[in-house]
Order: C-alpha cells, then sequence, then structure tokens
C-alpha cells in the first residue's frame, strides 16, 4: 500500500472550508476544423489519465488512525463524475467566465473521490470553450504526479498515438490489512512512528479548532455581526472567491528588459508593484505603513541529484521586498532587479527559456509546485505571495483545439486574501488573481492598475532609449 506522505497529509488536515486547498486554472480553446466537444475531451483524458495513476485513486483511512492513510484505487471510478459540463448565456463573456469560476473554485472537493475535477464550459464568445481545472495540492507534487492538465496538451494539432488503457482499480484493502499494514509501518519505521503521533496531534487539534470556530460564528450570529475592518493584503477569509484575469503582451516587458537591464521576470514584479501601489493610493491607504510588501516568490533552481523534469525538488522559496513606497517605476524596477542578484549569482537558477523547453513542461505543474511552496513558508510570515511561470512561446493543442489562453487561479492561504499567478505563452503575459470576496471589495482596482503600471514602465522606457540613441549620434 502507498502510504500517504506527511507533506501532503499536512494539506488535507490544514483544509478547511475556508481554505480550499485545490490548485485551479482557466484555459480557454479555440476549436479546430473539427470542432471540441465535451466527448473530446472525455476522450482526450481517458488517453492520458494513465500516466497519472493518482488521478484514480482516492484517500482511505486507518482505523484508529494508527498510521498516515493509504492511497487506493477508486472502485466505482466514474471519469463523467470528473469531467463536468457548464455552459454560459451565449455570448458567454470574460466577466461570465470570471464569475462562474469563483464560484467553483470557493467550493472544496470530494474527499470521498479522486481530488480533482474539470469543468467543460461551453457558449464563450467567438465559439471558444474553456476547460477549468482543479487538483488537490495533496494530489500533484511534481515528483510523482504532475497535473493533469500538462497531459492533455500537444505540439501538434493532431495529438500523439497512445497504447490502450486497460486499468482495473485493485480491491480496496479490508481493515485488517489497513490495520496489519499500519503496525508493520509503525513499528518498522521509527520515521512513520513519529509522523503518525504528529498527525494525530494535528487532527485533534484542527478538530478542537473547529468546534471553537463554529461556537463563536454561532455566538456572531446571536448578536448581530459586526463590520469587519477592511484590510488589503491580510486579513481573514470567508468562504467566497473572486477571480479577475489580465492579458498583457510578452514584447512589453522585453523592452522594458532591453531598457532597464534585468529579467522579464523583474519587469513583471516592478509591474505588480505598481499595481498595488496604485491599488493602495486609490483606497487612501497610508503607503507610510506599505513601503515594501513582503512578497514569496517560489523560483526554479537546479538539483544536481534530480531529473530535470522534476519539478518537485527544483522550485524553493525567494522572498522579495515590492518597493510599494517608491514613486519612481524606474527606481522600482532596479530595486526588484537587485533582490533577485543573489539567487542568479549562486549558479542554480534555471533560465525562463530552459524551463519553458522542458519535455512535457507545463505551466499547471509549475503553478501547482509554487502554492506548495507558499503553504509550507507560511511560517516564514510573507504578506503575499506570487508565481510566475514562463510557458511554451508556441501554440499548443487539446484534441486539435489551439490553446488561445491560459490563466492560474492560485488558491489564497490562511490570512493572506490576496494571491497572484503569471503565465507566459506564446507571446503573452497572463495575470490570474484569486481574493477573497468578503475581505477584498475593489479586486478591479488591483486588476486595472497592472496596465497603468504596465504602461508606465513603457512610458520611461522609451524615453531612455530615446535618450541613448540621441547620444550615439
Amino acid at each position: 500500500m502507498d502510504r500517504v506522505h506527511p507533506r501532503d497529509l499536512a494539506f488535507l488536515i490544514e483544509e478547511t472550508s475556508e481554505t480550499p486547498r485545490h490548485n485551479a486554472s482557466i484555459e480557454v480553446f479555440e476549436p479546430g476544423d473539427d470542432g471540441f466537444d465535451y466527448q473530446d475531451l472525455i476522450e482526450l483524458i481517458r488517453d492520458r489519465i494513465g500516466f497519472v495513476p493518482r488521478y484514480r485513486q482516492r484517500i482511505q483511512g486507518v482505523p484508529g488512525r494508527v498510521a498516515n492513510p493509504v492511497w487506493v484505487d477508486d472502485e466505482h471510478f466514474d471519469l463523467g463524475y470528473h469531467v463536468r459540463r457548464s455552459a454560459l448565456p451565449r455570448p458567454g463573456t470574460m466577466d461570465q467566465l470570471r464569475d462562474l469560476s469563483a464560484r467553483i473554485v470557493s467550493r472544496p472537493l470530494d474527499r470521498d473521490r479522486p481530488l480533482w475535477e474539470i469543468y467543460f464550459i461551453e457558449g464563450l464568445e467567438n465559439g471558444r470553450i474553456a476547460l477549468l481545472s482543479k487538483s488537490h495540492q495533496a494530489l500533484v507534487d511534481g515528483v510523482h504526479t504532475v497535473d493533469l492538465g500538462q497531459l492533455l496538451l500537444d505540439h501538434e494539432p493532431g495529438g500523439a498515438d497512445l497504447e490502450p488503457d486497460d486499468w482495473r482499480p485493485r480491491p480496496t484493502p479490508s481493515p485488517a490489512a489497513l490495520l496489519g499494514g499500519a503496525v508493520r509501518d509503525t513499528v518498522g519505521d521509527h520515521a512513520v512512528r513519529m509522523a503518525t503521533v504528529r498527525r494525530t496531534a494535528q487532527v485533534l487539534r484542527r478538530e478542537a479548532e473547529g468546534r471553537t470556530q463554529g461556537l463563536q460564528s454561532f455566538l456572531q450570529a446571536a448578536v448581530g455581526r459586526k463590520p469587519r475592518h477592511k484590510g488589503i493584503i491580510n486579513g481573514p477569509l470567508s468562504r467566497q472567491r473572486r477571480v479577475l484575469t489580465v492579458d498583457t503582451e510578452l514584447a512589453d516587458y522585453r523592452r522594458i528588459r532591453d531598457a532597464h537591464g534585468g529579467t522579464v521576470n523583474d519587469a513583471i514584479l516592478a509591474t505588480l508593484t505598481g499595481a498595488i501601489r496604485s491599488w493602495l493610493m486609490a483606497r487612501s491607504e497610508s503607503l507610510s505603513g506599505f513601503n515594501q510588501i513582503r512578497t514569496l516568490v517560489p523560483v526554479s533552481v537546479i538539483d544536481d541529484e534530480m531529473p530535470a523534469t522534476s519539478l518537485g525538488s527544483q522550485i524553493a522559496p525567494h522572498f522579495v521586498e515590492l518597493p510599494v513606497g517608491e514613486a519612481s517605476p524606474v527606481v522600482r524596477l532596479h530595486q526588484v532587479s537587485y533582490s533577485f542578484k543573489a539567487h542568479k549569482e549562486t549558479g542554480r537558477g534555471v533560465a525562463a527559456r530552459r524551463l519553458a523547453g522542458l519535455s512535457g513542461f507545463a505551466p499547471s505543474t509549475f503553478h501547482a509546485i509554487g502554492a506548495r511552496v507558499s503553504a509550507t513558508e507560511l511560517r516564514h510570515g510573507y504578506q503575499l505571495s506570487v508565481t510566475n511561470v514562463p510557458g511554451p512561446q508556441e501554440p499548443v493543442y487539446a484534441a486539435g483545439a489551439r490553446l488561445v489562453s491560459s490563466y492560474p487561479v492560485p488558491p489564497v492561504m490562511p490570512g493572506h486574501p490576496v494571491v497572484i499567478g503569471v503565465t507566459s505563452y506564446d507571446g503573452g503575459v497572463r495575470y490570474g488573481i484569486t481574493v477573497d470576496r468578503d475581505w477584498i471589495p475593489d479586486p478591479d482596482l488591483l486588476a486595472t492598475g497592472i496596465g497603468e503600471a504596465l504602461d508606465e514602465l513603457l512610458e520611461v522606457s522609451t524615453s531612455t532609449r530615446a535618450r541613448r540613441g540621441r547620444s550615439k549620434r
């Protein structure tokens, strides 16, 4: 039996109704000449799912909690349950797609089934189709299991010919077998024994906290709920989310890089810094308390002990202070660039071009691992997390349908009602922003600020290049 790793189990234990621990993504497709319908998606997943056995397994607890639970085949696995069909009123807009996505990602996954779902969403304007995928953080570790979305995309419209999948579920172990395996593992392995003790303590603590929170909620309802102070970066979470997306062009960030040095990643983070600054100012927030925002940015590193395609051990935390109190966009850019200098000088950094070129690489897996890093680094007290993933710069396809755009929908963490993901793909840079609906009343200002901050950087970059041109004459 394959026992759930303590690190993966932590994501399950720490999950609450306010903090569902799943990663999500929105992908918009242009159907090919042959079309792209729900049945095409079903057949595509049926052909590829054999490469990720976890996606047909569920978590089975051990009687008495004497050991960590195990992964078992779902004897009643129903692909139609996990691949769901939805639609927008034609012609569906991106606003409607974002609203639908927010409602879907607000709901936790069913613990009694394999921990993933994909929604086939029809009705988008211009005849386009959207896929919204959800995979639990315990499912995708980048070593043993990659995100299913990574396997659905091909570099050619025709796809690849695969061997038939003759999967048959193995019978679920009996309670006696589960107990016997638990005893063997616990007695024979000190690490397993200690992990079991820690897990039991965590479960009991979480149950006690849940009872306390339930009592507090009842008392608040009885006496009348008082309005909460509306913070911006950190605060408590509700059960509802909002999802925002922003489209920009990769060429713009390259122009900024060419004018001022650094990297495209630096330009993206400087753009976000400017957007957050304008957001704070629009809310009349005092910048004296927000001169810098401690931000976690998961980065790629070279791990010589792991294969290049194993992303799970090649994503490391990097902390950067976003200088939102700085008025000059150029100074903000240089401060962000300087913060990454030490990481670059280690020689372990992975260039964006190399990462995007990894065989079988897809941004969805990187975002999933980045979210895991964000969850495990909560103890280090960051205020915001930003995951920036370079994807392929040529079109990719699913069942002949061309992927037009891809937006990450990262999960918010406890006390962190704002989280941002960025994906570069086929000449575009797309932002996905997830916020708590109750705590953040005006996330549209942040989304609008991204375009304004980018325009500001482009303007000063054009002036810089013009001055350089005059000086060469």
